[in-house]
């Protein structure tokens, strides 16, 4: 089954992530994206997350996880090669009620980490429901070309404009029109 595309407000959202190599690095930087309210924990961290940590002033810990590490945090990622330990996180995500994200084990996830491409407001995920995260890649690149020099000055004039006129059929068909416009001239 394919996952439903969601994009979650992460703000008051303690996200934790259990793990210090490659991998938690990668997640962090997309999580960095939406938020800082990041912990980690790992026995080991690499030199590059550790300066991430050091420039982002996240709170870490350099131990290994234990059972009830969770519990304050509304997503954890499980960013380590040990499958037991992710099914054992995984398990135990349900008995906080936060949602789960164990990489590379979609039996052990909640939601899964899309390709992405991210100017200002514009946000835009794709995802292969773990078919093929080197195609969602490609198409990332492909799409990211495709998207205008100047989006981030539209959505803004967009934005003052939603909060300016008055609601109703007109603005939506104006709205609308503008953006066709918009998009045409490219």
């Amino acid at each position: 089954m394919s996952y439903f595309p969601a994009f979650i407000k992460l703000d008051n959202q303690k996200i934790l992530i259990v793990g210090g190599g490659y991998i938690a690095y990668e997640k962090l930087i997309h999580l960095l994206d939406f938020t800082q309210d990041i912990s980690l924990i790992s026995a080991n961290f690499s030199q590059e997350i550790m300066n991430k940590i050091g420039k982002k002033n996240l709170f870490y810990e350099k131990r290994a996880y234990k059972k009830g590490d969770i519990k304050d945090f509304k997503i954890v990622i499980v960013a380590v090669d040990d499958i037991s330990l992710q099914k054992d996180i995984f398990e135990e995500s349900k008995k906080y009620n936060c949602l789960c994200n164990a990489v590379d084990s979609v039996d052990y996830c909640d939601f899964i980490f899309p390709s992405y491409v991210k100017k200002d407001d514009l946000t835009i995920a794709i995802s292969t429901s773990g078919s093929s995260p080197a195609l969602a890649k490609h198409l990332r690149i492909y799409l990211s070309k495709l998207i205008p020099e100047n989006i981030s000055d539209f959505l803004k004039e967009m934005k003052n404009l939603r909060k300016s006129l008055p609601e109703g059929k007109e603005r939506m068909k104006m709205l609308d029109d503008k953006a066709e416009n918009f998009i045409k001239q490219f």
